[in-house]
């Protein structure tokens, strides 16, 4: 692509920035070298400089199309045939003058000076005709188009700039005037005036003006500048219709304008050819593609462009990294946003706001609760506001891993902060904090508080409150909450009728009936399993089973295991142990529960660390009776038996299944010891197993 008076390096060698295009087209020149000249005949007198004079000398034209010409005038030709220039306007040096160096710098300084500081004085004065004129007047009538290039490329008035170029039209014999209406678009472009911009294409169409490749970059740079895609796009598509062929510089910047602009499709496709024409893509272009990964949920797909930026040499900037972590954060893969972010720091990057906040939703998102609260306090050491959303971010996390104290202070820095107010999410969170500790007169205080701030309780808060009022055993409140719910005119969902059900599971069996009214006004389906549980129906054959698989079949797959443990924990409690476990086989069936055993030749294993209490307990059930099967059967089991529950505690309670099933198994009597290397593992070996299934079933024996 050519370039309008390329003032930075000669057009026909290769410019160092293939992006200069885009970002840094017709960027401030460097003083003009001379170009040399053929001493006229001996003078009489030799002419020297002196350094009060003020000279005048010819400035070689550049254009973008063709390079400078080597070829200067004899003494006997016309200086100004062809190109406009005056001879008066040269200054012969006598090149053995020891000197002849030095005087030639000091001259071409003394004029590009010159020139810069008459762009500088239209910078400032008022956008009048009479006042431009009155100022470029100072520059004399023996101007030149190099002239008029620099003083438009040293400007960045879009008001007076128009002026400028309407007095050097009026003055000047141009060759190029493309030229200096591109050195003018480039004024529209450092001050993101894109309307002034277009405007002047149309004026230059009305003139009969061919606009060229770098009349479309530049436009195009202002667009992208003033944050428009769109028009990127739109100016980049009419290319083709004026006869400029973009250059693979112009389709890798219009990756990161297709990716803006929505064009998934079309920027992906760039992307791809750029991979097999080797374009140079720049950092920018890179963090775009990494986005638009992101956002379809490519995230494999956002760390292999990352690979293929760094196999280039490309060097990352932060926007790129905030994308990268922000994406990764999407994709739940905090491990991954940690290196990614000791990577950063690693190459100098100072994190910022973006930076902070990107690695809060990582964090929060994954509930990683030291992490995030170890960022949110560093970004208050360092000063950093937190917006509403991260704060909500914060506390919706606190809220899911228990966080009860933190939850409080993050709350408390909110009310204080000038310029986040506490919203809905807010009060939601909060709620939901006060009620998962089962602390009802906290959680009330908060609903008061958010009702106060003039915002109405949705499904989120109500469904908190009945787990709240569950806990502490307020059946009645349940009641009355949920009765509320519909009096608000909300639909329950399927989270709010599981929060119910496992109400129910923590409920005296007497009153249960009151529940069993609630849930059934919920979800008729659910209702009617939950019935014949409480009421014991007698049910021939399979058809609580049936029942229950039809409910399990009409409900969200994310709600599923829930749904399956909490009926099983009712089970349990009611004594029905028949009915628990054909929900477990249900949930095997439906691969609701996968991966609950495992076997080796030296090792067979009870994995129960994703069942609740009541699911876990029907699982050894069940694994009991198939142990002794394989003894009855005269088989021999291996020599290493093992129960996984897990070493994890409930994030509201300092109890975790492996603390109740230890003592479970005491009381079952079995071999089974926690391992002291393992937590959350219990063993024993074979011979005690067969031993104590032997006893158990003589016990079961004498019993019948």
């Amino acid at each position: 692509m050519t370039m309008a008076y390329n003032l930075c390096s000669s057009p026909s060698s290769p410019c160092p920035d293939h992006h200069f295009l885009f970002c840094n087209t017709l960027s401030a020149p460097r003083p003009l070298n001379l170009t040399p000249y053929h001493p006229l005949p001996k003078p009489k007198k030799p002419i020297s400089i002196s350094p009060h004079s003020k000279p005048s000398l010819q400035i070689t034209h550049v254009s973008t199309q063709n390079p400078p010409s080597a070829q200067t005038p004899s003494p006997n030709q016309n200086p100004d045939h062809k190109t406009g220039f005056s001879s008066k306007t040269h200054i012969w040096v006598n090149p053995k003058n020891p000197r002849a160096s030095q005087l030639r710098h000091k001259s071409q300084n003394s004029r590009y000076d010159s020139l810069v500081k008459v762009a500088g004085l239209l910078n400032s004065c008022n956008a009048l005709e009479k006042d431009v004129y009155s100022i470029l007047g100072e520059l004399g009538y023996k101007i030149v188009e190099q002239d008029a290039v620099i003083v438009l490329n040293n400007m960045s008035n879009p008001n007076t700039a128009p002026i400028v170029l309407k007095y050097f039209q009026e003055r000047i014999k141009l060759n190029k005037e493309g030229i200096l209406y591109n050195v003018t678009l480039k004024v529209f472009r450092k001050c993101k005036a894109l309307d002034r911009a277009e405007k002047l294409f149309d004026e230059m169409l009305e003139r009969g003006i061919r606009p060229d490749n770098v009349t479309f970059s530049t436009i195009i740079s202002c667009a992208r500048l003033c944050s428009l895609p769109k028009k990127a796009v739109e100016w980049f598509e009419k290319m083709p219709s004026f006869g400029c062929e973009p250059d693979g510089v112009s389709f890798a910047v219009m990756i990161d304008a297709y990716g803006r602009a929505g064009n998934v499709e079309m920027a992906l496709s760039l992307y791809d050819r750029a991979r097999t024409e080797n374009w140079r893509i720049d950092a920018v272009t890179f963090s775009t593609v990494i986005r638009i990964y992101g956002t379809s949920g490519n995230f494999d797909g956002c760390l292999n462009v990352y690979e293929e930026m760094k196999a280039l040499g490309v060097k990352p900037n932060l926007v790129l990294y905030n994308t990268l972590l922000d994406a990764m954060g999407r994709a739940k893969r905090p491990w991954q946003v940690k290196t990614i972010y000791k990577e950063m720091l690693n190459n100098g990057f100072t994190p910022g706001w973006a930076t902070y906040a990107a690695l809060l939703r990582a964090y929060g998102k994954a509930r990683y609760g030291e992490d995030a609260i170890s960022v949110y306090r560093e970004m208050k050491e360092k000063g950093l506001e937190l917006n509403v959303v991260l704060y909500n971010t914060l506390l919706a996390m606190c809220a899911d891993v228990g966080f009860t104290d933190e939850a409080i202070d993050i709350f408390e820095d909110m009310k204080s902060s000038e310029n986040c107010k506490p919203d809905s999410w807010t009060f939601s969170s909060l709620v939901t904090v006060y009620s998962c500790c089962g602390k009802v007169s906290e959680a009330e205080d908060k609903l008061n508080e958010m009702l106060d701030a003039g915002f109405e309780p949705d499904i989120y808060v109500l469904t908190s409150l009945i787990q709240c009022y569950g806990k502490a055993n307020r059946t009645d409140d349940v009641v009355r909450t949920f009765n509320r719910i519909l009096e608000l005119g909300i639909t329950p969902d399927e989270r709010s009728c599981c929060c119910l059900l496992n109400v129910m599971t923590q409920t005296p069996r007497e009153e249960l009936v009151k529940l069993t009214g609630c849930i059934e006004k919920a979800n008729p389906k659910l209702g009617a399993v939950v019935k014949l549980l409480v009421e014991e129906t007698n049910i021939e054959g399979d058809i609580f089973k049936s029942e229950a698989g039809e409910l399990l079949d009409s409900i969200g797959a994310d709600v599923r295991k829930a749904y399956c443990n909490c009926l099983i924990d009712l089970c349990i409690n009611l004594n029905l142990l028949e009915r628990a476990c054909e929900l477990l086989d249900l949930g095997l069936t439906l691969e609701i529960y996968t991966d609950i055993q495992s076997k080796s030749p030296i090792q067979w294993s009870l994995h129960l660390k994703s069942l609740s209490l009541g699911a876990a307990l029907t699982a050894l059930h069940i694994w009991t009776n198939d142990l002794s099967k394989v003894l009855e059967d005269g088989e021999e089991l291996p020599s290493l038996l093992g129960i996984n529950t897990g070493h994890g505690k409930h994030k509201y309670s300092d109890k975790g299944l492996a603390g109740v099933f230890e003592s479970h198994l005491k009381e079952l009597n079995a071999p089974f010891h926690e391992a002291p290397d393992k937590v959350g593992w219990f063993f024993t070996t074979k011979v005690a197993a067969k031993s104590w299934l032997e006893s158990r079933r003589s016990h079961e024996v004498v019993a019948a």
